[in-house]
């Protein structure tokens, strides 16, 4: 009995010796002791904002070397709009870097977002180029429109055309329109093969003889579809020739 109270005296003995040197080493550790002087950004932004991203950082970096948390940074980055992957990692003694891969985007979704590639929906970024293509449908049907954009835009490419519009009505209608300027309706069914027949005789179309141009094609029809023509291109105007000056000899 007397060596277990012996024991039990020794055990508290050391706690009691601990408890400070276990307060001091936190208090070491915690305290704004070693400040990390240097946030470097290892990525080139496009669609992340800098200024949110350094906003986002600057509380959670304020505190000593190692009281920094980088899972905890990590997952504040990770929240904000059009980011994909980060990276978190001190050095030491004063630096601490962030390295984030952004997600593409896909496509305008109507006139103020964009689309990314996993079928999220962003703000549209200021100055973002309208180079992508325009997706117009309910929000709910954001996955159905991608499917259908990579099966058909494949169709179009082949022929030398691409799809510059795509739209999905309430009622489950699918029309696009190309680079070209045509504006195709294909209906709610059988909409790709429709458009693959359209395809094969596009190349066709766009020599019409009159020099008329195509502007649009109602393929809702079962054995053949109904094309629209503009008028044909004004031929530009002869230059006017030039009066010969005259010369005396």
């Amino acid at each position: 009995m007397t060596r277990v109270w012996r024991l039990l005296g020794w055990t508290f003995a050391l706690l009691l010796l601990a408890m400070p040197v276990v307060a001091v080493v936190n208090g070491w550790i915690g305290a704004d002791r070693w400040p990390i002087r240097t946030l470097a950004l290892q990525a080139p932004l496009k669609l992340v904002d800098e200024a949110t991203l350094r906003a986002t950082i600057a509380p959670m970096a304020r505190g000593g070397f190692f009281a920094v948390d980088p899972n905890a940074i990590r997952e504040a980055v990770a929240a904000l709009p059009w980011v994909d992957k980060v990276d978190v990692r001190k050095r030491w003694p004063d630096r601490l870097e962030v390295r984030l891969t952004e997600l593409r985007p896909y496509a305008h979704w109507g006139d103020d977002r964009l689309l990314s590639e996993d079928g999220r929906l962003f703000a549209l970024p200021p100055g973002m180029a309208k180079s992508l293509p325009r997706f117009e449908a309910a929000d709910g049907r954001v996955a159905e429109v991608i499917a259908f954009h990579r099966d058909a835009r494949p169709v179009l490419v082949r022929v030398g055309s691409d799809i510059h519009e795509l739209r999905l009505s309430a009622r489950g209608g699918w029309s696009l329109t190309t680079v070209d300027g045509i504006h195709v309706e294909l209906g709610r069914h059988d909409a790709l093969p429709r458009l693959s027949r359209f395809a094969r005789l596009l190349p066709t179309l766009g020599r019409d003889p009159a020099g008329r141009v195509l502007q649009r094609a109602d393929l809702r029809y079962t054995n053949g579809f109904a094309l629209t023509w503009g008028e044909a291109a004004a031929a530009p105007a002869a230059p006017s020739a030039a009066p010969l000056a005259s010369s005396n000899a």
